[in-house]
């Protein structure tokens, strides 16, 4: 039985640490969490180091990155750090002395590891290892909630001896994307302070938030493992966004999904203490909202309407990518957004039109024949994520054996282990399904995002100056880059859904590939409850809210976006031609 969140019912240390996948609700849960508490007279401070972060609109309050009080909530303090313009000062240190001293490829190649995800946390972890390992700040507050977490990679990292070397300058192992942290050498004592302090359980609590669904419940439990391995054994687990009433259709398959998803929980998570707060049809913005998130469904219709008469459908996208005859079609999103259901109607709503398709995905083979068969005239074929990633990593460390030991293959090793590697070495894969594939279309469920291509790039250049190495770049990957930059080609569908965070998230996602060079016009917004047709009082608003959103993407697509309902049923074979008509 999993009990109703209630801050009263465990045991509440100085520092709480809310973590879990984007758009989850980890930051509506820390901010209802630090409101009750000051609520209930004790001296918070709520800290955010989330790049997306919408703090100063869940206030509507100008924040800092120092403390604010919020005005209508006495004893509470809000901080935002921007952890991005924190990771670019962090660059800068690193990269300042080499300047002069290093050929331009190589200060290219360096500023390139230092640009993505990684980074941004350790600049992130940075700011809030002040707040950790500050006395004056425990001594004044009750309660120091932090609304992300570090993860257990960036944790790894932070231990290891050469981390803080300056390795990254010679390194001739491959496209690394985490830089040594010797810039902030000075700050090495403090990191581990901060450190030893998220491992005391009597300091710390992690809370781990997810969505009772899936993906952010396996997401839940690898991030669980993974900071248990490293000794942050204080953990609970809220699952947010429980639907309890469902009375028509619509409510009665998501109730069954949900129920569907708890009962078949990853096992570890099964051993956490576990709390539920039901669905919530608002967006948490505003005291009033904040408050009631954690007591009751506050039921306000939102009255603001679509700023476009028509929504176009995904059969506008697929006439427009046939008339202009791309020839590699990317969908990217953040997991769960639904990118392999519509690569699939792309797939074959393209060859319904008598292009010859393939169609690649990351989705297991077995899977992916679910969803479509070779007998709608598309051929198919499947990435399996960990052999490519498994391969990569052996082809990266039997190099680096021949010329590293101890503490630096350590390093290789854990650099191994970032997001950005799985994401090369499934690049790579693709690569080469492309590369064989120049008289069709391939249609591929998974992009890469625009740091890990100008990796790939400048790790090219950076080798082809150095000559240390006869390339670590596949000839498939090298063709494919110019390709993926000509827009007469290739084109990336951007998916999403109708709320804050997957808005948000797609955003970053799209300046990440305008960074690199890569073309996107079109956004789809999937599941979406509006087109949906449902008579449930608490889907009803949450699809009224959703308009803000649906205007939000119009606008910044420039009206090239198709809008698909929410499907109780898994989407396949007849279900795709109906996505398609």
């Amino acid at each position: 039985m999993i009990k109703d969140y209630n801050i009263s019912e465990f045991n509440l240390t100085k520092y709480l640490f809310f973590t879990g996948k984007g758009g989850v609700g980890k930051t509506s849960a820390a901010c209802a969490t630090a409101v009750a508490l000051a609520d209930k007279g004790k001296k918070i401070m709520l800290i955010s180091t989330d790049p997306a972060s919408n703090l100063q609109d869940v206030f509507n309050t100008s924040l800092d990155n120092k403390g604010v009080p919020i005005k209508g909530v006495p004893n509470l303090t809000v901080a935002n750090f921007d952890p991005v313009e924190a990771a670019a000062e962090y660059r800068e240190g690193v990269i300042a002395p080499y300047r002069g001293k290093l050929p331009d490829a190589v200060l290219k190649n360096m500023e390139e590891q230092l640009s993505g995800s990684c980074t941004v946390e350790i600049a992130a972890f940075n700011e809030f290892s002040n707040f950790i390992t500050d006395e004056k700040a425990a001594t004044e507050y009750n309660h120091i909630i932090f609304d992300t977490a570090p993860t257990g990679h960036t944790l790894r990292m932070l231990q290891l001896p050469s981390a803080w070397s300056n390795f990254i300058s010679e390194n001739t192992h491959g496209a690394s994307c985490l830089g040594q942290l010797s810039g902030l050498e000075s700050k090495r004592e403090v990191y581990k302070n901060a450190v030893d302090n998220l491992a005391d359980e009597e300091k710390t609590t992690l809370i781990l938030v997810s969505r009772p669904e899936p993906s952010p419940l396996k997401e839940a439990e690898r991030a669980s493992k993974e900071l248990q391995d490293i000794g942050v054994n204080n953990q609970v687990l809220i699952i947010n966004g429980v639907l309890e009433i469902h009375d028509d259709f619509l409510s009665d398959a998501i109730y069954e999904k949900q129920q569907n998803a708890l009962n078949d929980m990853p096992e570890a998570l099964k051993l956490i203490e576990t709390y539920k707060i039901p669905l919530r049809p608002y967006n948490i913005t505003g005291l009033e909202n904040i408050r009631a998130f954690l007591k009751d469904n506050n039921v306000k219709y939102n009255n603001e309407t679509l700023n476009t008469e028509n929504i176009p459908k995904l059969k506008t996208v697929i006439d427009d990518l046939y008339n202009s005859g791309k020839k590699v079609i990317f969908t990217m999103g953040k997991g769960g957004v639904g990118k392999t259901t519509i690569a699939a109607a792309i797939a074959l709503g393209l060859a319904e039109k008598g292009k010859k398709v393939h169609l690649t995905t990351t989705d297991p083979a077995a899977h992916l024949k679910f969803v479509l068969d070779e007998s709608y005239g598309v051929t198919l074929s499947s990435i399996d994520e960990k052999e490519e990633l498994e391969r990569y990593k052996e082809e990266v460390l039997s190099k680096a054996r021949e010329t590293m030991s101890g503490d630096d293959l350590a390093y290789v090793e854990e650099d191994l282990r970032s997001p950005c590697t799985q994401e090369i070495a499934v690049f790579r894969a693709f690569a080469e399904i492309v590369d064989s594939s120049d008289n069709e279309v391939v249609v591929i469920d998974t992009a890469p995002t625009g740091h890990t291509l100008l990796l790939l790039d400048s790790t090219q250049r950076y080798h082809k100056e150095i000559q240390r190495s006869q390339g670590d770049i596949p000839e498939s990957v090298k063709k494919l880059l110019p390709k993926l930059k000509n827009e007469e080609e290739a084109e990336v569908i951007i998916v999403t859904l109708a709320e804050t965070t997957p808005v948000y998230e797609a955003l970053r996602l799209q300046s990440d590939l305008n960074r690199a060079g890569i073309h996107s016009k079109w956004w789809v917004i999937n599941s979406s409850f509006y087109a949906a047709n449902t008579t449930n009082a608490i889907l009803k608003v949450k699809a009224s809210n959703e308009v803000q959103w649906i205007n939000k993407v119009n606008e910044i697509s420039k009206g090239n976006f198709a809008v698909i309902e929410w499907m109780p049923e898994e989407v396949k074979g007849e279900k795709l031609i109906e996505l398609i008509r």
